[in-house]
């Protein structure tokens, strides 16, 4: 019998539990927290994740799940090459990762009905659907990120933030209704440039430690004549303010100013993870993660490929692929893969038949995730999609399955209940189920 759940995901009898909590006094509300709470795995795989996410929708035919077989119009101009897993096929320009096919896991399995960017976006982000669209493929953006949950549940060292996303925040990146604090800090600059350096680990040109403090200290003194009467009935701003702290704490902390230091790296290692603004910024997570700081996410755009899809990739993904097996292969050498996972993904693939654009369309129906270290198995292909790529035939899975993976594997219980400022209890995600192929 299937269980009814509403849209945040409780049943229904964890509703009516809430409910009488909320007549009845406060038991049972806290005996569901602490249930929830006491469900945190103990057995964490990954201490750091990268998530690389290639937005606007990355194809699957021309990446991880080629189908040379399929009619021109589909399987498109791309030839599928051999890995180094027998039998299993990558797109003509993952050359590089398909050498290193055996530290992998490629899910080709994942599908959801969230045809647009920005809903697409979310539910792959949060492991939650959107639940109130406003027109035009935008909605009211409501669950917290996965770098954002990782940020609540798992601390950086001091001085660090536990969430970074570079060079931007995705749309469905932010916080929501955990509060500013879990915000990412985004690095907008380009670690590519010789004169590289992060405004937020960097004092202002003039300003001397002893000055900064002594702003700081006049800046809190003026802020609390107005919080002494907003405290009391909560103040939604002191979230920022913690969020502000923590840029104060960057600004002064040696590990940050090491971490980004990517000067500091030989030419050999810069050059091998490629002297672009992608590659370098693959180094500078290597060096967060490095550094302790619990998720970082790669942002890159430019995946829409509704026209001219082949012609673009020509010039867009020997660099991507060779970036990212320079991260995988330099985290193995450094002894660092096993405990930091990699995850390259966007929010859906693309189109079975190629347009008369010469690109494909939005298809939320099949896509291609890839998953390395963290524990994670590598050598292996999860799941399947038909002879012609338009849907999964084999082990279909759902973003709430990729979202409960990531949480299982950085040591966050994906079932978990948190509540937002209002009381309302919201689970991290409705259907905490991982993965099984890729939990090791």
């Amino acid at each position: 019998m299937t269980t009814q759940r509403n849209c945040e995901g409780f049943t229904r009898r964890d509703c009516l539990q809430v409910g009488l909590g909320g007549m009845l006094g406060t038991g049972l509300v806290s005996g569901l927290r602490a249930r929830a709470e006491a469900a945190v795995p103990t057995n964490r795989q990954a201490d750091s994740c990268i998530l690389v996410w290639l937005d606007g929708g990355p194809t699957h035919y021309e990446t991880f799940d080629p189908k040379p077989d399929a009619p021109i119009e589909i399987r498109g101009e791309f030839e599928a090459i051999a890995t180094k897993l027998p039998g299993v096929s990558f797109s003509k320009h993952m050359t590089q990762l398909a050498s290193i096919a055996d530290r992998l896991s490629i899910v080709r399995s994942i599908r959801h009905n969230q045809g647009n960017h920005g809903a697409g976006n979310h539910y792959m982000m949060t492991g939650a659907p959107p639940r109130i669209p406003v027109g035009c493929g935008a909605f009211v953006s409501f669950h917290p990120s996965l770098g954002s949950v990782a940020a609540k549940e798992r601390s950086a060292p001091a001085g660090m933030p536990s969430y970074f996303s570079i060079p931007r925040m995705s749309r469905s990146g932010g916080p929501n209704f955990l509060g500013a604090n879990f915000g990412p800090f985004v690095v907008p600059d380009d670690p590519n440039s010789s004169s590289f350096r992060v405004r937020d680990v960097a004092l202002p040109q003039g300003l001397t430690g002893e000055r900064f403090s002594s702003r700081q200290s006049i800046r809190q003194q003026i802020d609390r004549l107005k919080r002494i009467r907003e405290e009391a009935a909560g103040d939604p701003l002191l979230a920022v303010d913690e969020f502000y702290q923590q840029g104060q704490e960057l600004i002064t902390s040696p590990e940050a100013q090491r971490a980004f230091d990517i000067h500091s790296e030989p030419d050999a290692t810069r050059d091998k993870y490629g002297r672009n603004g992608f590659g370098q910024r693959a180094l500078l997570a290597r060096r967060l993660a490095e550094a302790g700081v619990p998720f970082v996410t790669l942002y890159e755009g430019g995946w829409d490929h509704h026209r001219t899809i082949f012609s673009s990739l020509n010039t867009k993904l020997p660099p991507i692929d060779s970036s990212i097996a320079a991260l995988i292969t330099d985290l193995e050498q450094r002894g660092m893969l096993e405990r930091t996972l990699v995850i390259v993904l966007g929010e859906f693939g693309r189109t079975p038949k190629v347009n008369s654009r010469g690109g494909r369309d939005h298809w939320s129906n099949a896509m291609s995730v890839m998953f390395a270290g963290g524990g994670t198995p590598g050598g292996q292909v999860v799941g399947a999609t038909d002879r012609q790529g338009y849907s999964p035939v084999e082990r279909a899975l759902s973003p709430e399955n990729f979202a409960s993976t990531v949480y299982r594997k950085l040591g966050i219980a994906p079932g978990r209940i948190v509540y937002t400022p209002e009381g309302k209890p919201v689970r991290y995600v409705s259907d905490p189920t991982p993965i099984d192929e890729l939990m090791g």
